[in-house]
């Protein structure tokens, strides 16, 4: 009869082999996520003794979130209420408090619950806010105001995010199933984590002077071929668009160019003195008498030129200026100047014979005129 230690040893070969082939079907199962796969919540029989200590966060809000966050309190502290979480609202300091209780049983909670007192600081309202407890939600708070130096362009580049009327706002939540909320210098976003990070992709390019339009596309396509199952195990950069960067103009040179000098360690040569320079002309040699008489000619030479210059001055004032060159109209054609008798006698005939103007002195009759002679 076999002592159970050989029982052991016979049966340690097969344990080894059924082993490596569940280890290679694990492998092959780990590549691929089946449909419709969901992780099994966390309840109270994962942790039915709870946790070892009391843990706590706090956050603080502006001023203008005051009203709000009083209002919707009774709400906040009703969902963490669920999972055994105390929360409370310290309107003299500005701060909300999360802790967790003697119940609490999921140890994830507490930073769910952190989690949603940062986005409700941040202007999320509730209503999204509230979803961060889920388990297949999370958030990020993405920085920008430290992106870009100048302020005015930096309006500029948030402004391009958000897009006219919140369009290109709007485009991106759909195409990455989150919620995005752009409040001063951070953009909070809630949802999936595929989708938070093409946000946050998009908006560091954004702030990086790269329009928003061309990661929308992209996510689009994206979308578009992970549809098909066919492609969506192939490589997808084929179908992707590849923006490159249009060159901008050159700069404008300046009419003057300051040629720098070759930089060298040595400093420049010490100026000469006065008694140098008088060494190297040799009027250092030169009695006084003779120094004094060629300074004086030097000065008279400069009271001639200095005359000379004033009389020129003078006599341009005697000068005439001159004259512009009289130009000599051309005389008309005389034959356009002469009048036409003729042609005139020639219209006042035919106005005449046509009847025209004043109507026509009668006749004298032949006896009138031998009365007239008559008496005379």
């Amino acid at each position: 009869m076999a002592t159970p230690v050989e029982e052991s040893v016979k049966d340690a070969p097969p344990e080894k082999k059924t082993k490596k082939t569940k280890n290679q079907v694990d492998e092959s199962e780990l590549l691929t996520v089946p449909e419709g796969w969901k992780e099994p919540a966390f309840t109270k029989d994962d942790n039915p003794r709870g946790l070892l200590d009391e843990s706590s966060f706090a956050t603080l809000f502006p001023k203008y979130r005051e009203a709000y966050l009083k209002e919707c309190w009774p709400l906040v502290q009703k969902a963490l209420g669920d999972v055994f979480i105390n929360a409370n609202l310290d309107l003299i300091e500005g701060s909300m408090t999360v802790k967790t209780t003697k119940k609490t049983f999921d140890p994830y909670a507490i930073l769910r619950a952190r989690d949603l007192i940062k986005l409700l600081a941040r202007s999320v309202p509730f209503e999204q806010a509230v979803r961060i407890l889920q388990d297949d939600l999370a958030c990020d708070i993405i920085k920008i105001g430290t992106l870009v130096r100048n302020r005015e362009r930096f309006v500029k580049r948030r402004q391009r995010l958000i897009g006219p009327k919140g369009s290109t706002l709007k485009a991106l939540e759909l195409l990455t199933n989150c919620y995005v909320m752009v409040q001063g210098n951070t953009v909070s976003a809630l949802g999936p984590f595929n989708g938070l990070k093409e946000v946050r992709k998009v908006v560091l390019d954004t702030m990086k002077n790269i329009h928003p339009i061309y990661n929308i596309k992209t996510l689009m396509i994206k979308r578009e071929l992970s549809s098909d199952p066919e492609l969506r195990t192939q490589n997808w950069e084929r179908f992707l668009p590849k923006f490159r960067h249009k060159s901008l103009a050159k700069r404008k040179q300046p009419k003057k160019k300051v040629v720098k000098k070759e930089y060298t360690p040595f400093p420049p040569p010490q100026p000469d003195s006065k008694i140098d320079q008088e060494l190297a002309t040799g009027e250092f040699f030169l009695r006084e008498s003779e120094k004094r008489r060629k300074k004086m000619n030097e000065i008279k030479v400069k009271q001639a030129e200095a005359l000379s210059k004033r009389q020129e001055e003078r006599n341009k004032a005697f000068i005439p200026p001159k004259e512009k060159p009289v130009v000599k109209k051309a005389k008309k054609d005389t034959t356009e100047s002469k009048i036409d008798i003729q042609a005139i006698k020639d219209k006042v005939k035919k106005a005449k014979n046509k009847k025209l103007g004043a109507p026509p002195m009668p006749q004298p009759r032949p006896s009138d005129e031998k009365k007239k002679k008559n008496k005379g």
